[in-house]
């Protein structure tokens, strides 16, 4: 049986044997000694300096290679031909074959600058094979980001398009660092505070982890899952994957993809995959649901239904679509429902119809909810619902076995991946979670093999949750290649771990003060949701 899906049967079964009791503090498995991050050449200096923040809480931050040396800069065109994303954290189309990157470095040379095709070669991963990824074109190395930037403007008057780059991003094991990680672990033998998932105010708005850790009157959080950012994706702040509340399902899983699965003592945290499956059921009769809490057609991180549109299937970063579909929207998704074509069974608090509104969209009465349609499912819609009959939501989550999963207002489940670690060992898996995408290289490129700023979390063996981020994007700190995060999270001792939201969404909050440093350049990013350790409650 699979211990990583078993985990989560067992998270809700130990919840209800152990309930909030404390385990004495000798009892269990201890922690793993410290051991060396794996970034870089064997020993570089490395630091690491520790404070208690409460009662079984600590913040640990890492730098390493702060002595090395400064990398060069250089500038890489922009190959004609690729995709192209509104996402800031998206990359550039910077890979293509061989011929039509040898075809490009020509043109440039002819334009008389000192250009170079590379081929980008990627490590193996648990589900991925690596190897060659493609080749890119870059221009010249410069000292310094201004000398880059001035050589790339001459670049875009000769007609051409790319960014200039620090070397230190590509992900070279060779690299001296620097590298800057914060840590904060919880220990649940100690800790009495509170370990909860939150979205602010409402779902479909975003807010600033800061706001979040401030609104909650927080010790510290870091952001959590993936959201929608671009208003053409859906509603800018709702969660693009699984997200469980206080026990609610608010946001339907990628299918198949990993959540983080936490309970409010901070006991029992792992990483499972999940599914789920909703139905809306009125006069006799009932019809399968195809989301909650999103605008109908917009599929953030696909891995919907079958009649989705390019795929069913996970594809990270992209939106699919569905002209026909069943939403179930709750109160806490926000003041008005989305605005559209179609019909809106809008329900009171007890689950009775309201009213039938077309267009559908508007507000819903206090604690009330409603279920929109689109497409073909307007029909279906107006069969099941009657002004005055009730109009029962049905969701059920499952684990990666079909085991019903049926959270406590105790837990939270928060959307990641791909998985990082587990049961101990690298277990890297982005072909499973729609990182691989055919015909994209320069996705993969950008988003998993190159270093950026990284949020992940996990469990060590000893049972205590652990929060990651590490800084990047700057030539002071790196940052992390997707394998370097899971080296990363292994050697901190994590048994099981999963990446979350990160780029310029990485943020760690500690007693009211940003600790690490936001990569964009206005500063910290609002973001879907976080992850708070809240006081003690004794």
């Amino acid at each position: 049986m699979n211990s990583k899906v078993l985990s989560v049967a067992t998270v809700l079964a130990l919840t209800a044997v152990v309930g909030s009791s404390p385990a004495p503090a000798s009892s269990g498995p201890r922690p793993a000694p410290e051991r060396a991050l794996p970034l870089g050449p064997v020993g570089l200096s490395e630091t690491r300096s520790t404070r208690t923040l409460q009662p079984g809480v600590t913040l640990t931050r890492i730098v390493r290679g702060a002595d090395a040396p400064a990398l060069p800069w250089t500038v890489e065109i922009a190959i004609p031909g690729g995709a192209t994303s509104p996402d800031p954290d998206a990359p550039p189309t910077a890979l293509k074959d061989r011929a039509s990157a040898d075809e490009l470095t020509a043109d440039v040379e002819g334009d008389g600058f000192d250009a170079r095709s590379e081929q980008v070669m990627t490590p193996a991963v648990a589900d991925y094979a690596g190897g060659s990824l493609g080749w890119r074109v870059r221009v010249g190395r410069f000292d310094s980001q201004s000398a880059a930037t001035a050589e790339l403007t001459r670049l875009r008057k000769a007609g051409y398009a790319g960014s200039a780059v620090y070397t230190g991003w590509d992900g070279d094991s060779a690299d001296r660092g620097p590298w800057r990680i914060d840590v904060l672990t919880i220990d649940p033998g100690r800790f009495r505070g509170g370990l909860e998932a939150s979205y602010g105010p409402d779902l479909e708005n975003r807010e600033k982890t800061s706001e979040l850790v401030a609104r909650a009157g927080a010790t510290a959080g870091i952001n959590a899952g993936f959201f929608v950012l671009d208003p053409k994706s859906g509603a800018p702040g709702d969660p693009a994957g699984v997200g469980v509340y206080d026990g609610r399902l608010l946001s339907e899983p990628v299918n198949g993809r990993p959540g983080l699965v936490i309970r409010n003592t901070g006991r029992h945290s792992t990483v499972a995959r999940l599914t789920w499956a909703g139905r809306v059921a009125g006069r006799g009769a009932s019809r399968p649901l195809d989301g909650i809490d999103r605008v109908p057609g917009l599929i953030r991180n696909c891995g919907g239904t079958a009649d989705d549109t390019p795929t069913s299937l996970p594809l990270h970063d992209m939106t699919c679509s569905d002209h026909d579909e069943l939403v179930a929207f709750t109160p806490e998704y926000g003041a008005r429902t989305p605005h559209g074509d179609g019909l809106e069974a809008v329900l009171d608090s007890r689950g009775r119809v309201l009213e039938l509104r077309s267009p559908r969209g508007g507000p819903l009465p206090h604690g009330g909810s409603s279920v929109q349609a689109t497409g073909s499912r307007v029909a279906e819609l107006t069969a099941l619902a009657q002004v005055g009959h009730p109009l029962r939501v049905q969701r059920t989550l499952r684990d990666g076995d079909g085991r019903k999963v049926s959270p406590s207002p105790t837990i939270s489940i928060l959307n990641g991946g791909p998985e990082l670690v587990r049961d101990g060992r690298l277990h890297v898996t982005p072909a499973a979670d729609g990182m691989v995408q055919s015909g994209n290289p320069s996705f993969y490129y950008g988003w998993m093999h190159k270093r950026n700023p990284r949020t992940l979390a996990g469990v060590d063996a000893a049972g205590r949750t652990v929060l990651v981020t590490a800084d990047g994007r700057s030539t002071a700190a790196l940052g992390l290649s997707i394998p370097e995060s899971a080296a990363v999270a292994r050697a901190l001792g994590l048994r099981d771990a999963v990446n979350l939201d990160g780029g310029g969404s990485t943020t760690m909050v500690v007693d009211g003060e940003v600790i690490n440093e936001p990569s964009d350049a206005s500063g910290e990013r609002p973001v879907g949701d976080a992850l708070l350790i809240l006081p003690d409650r004794s």
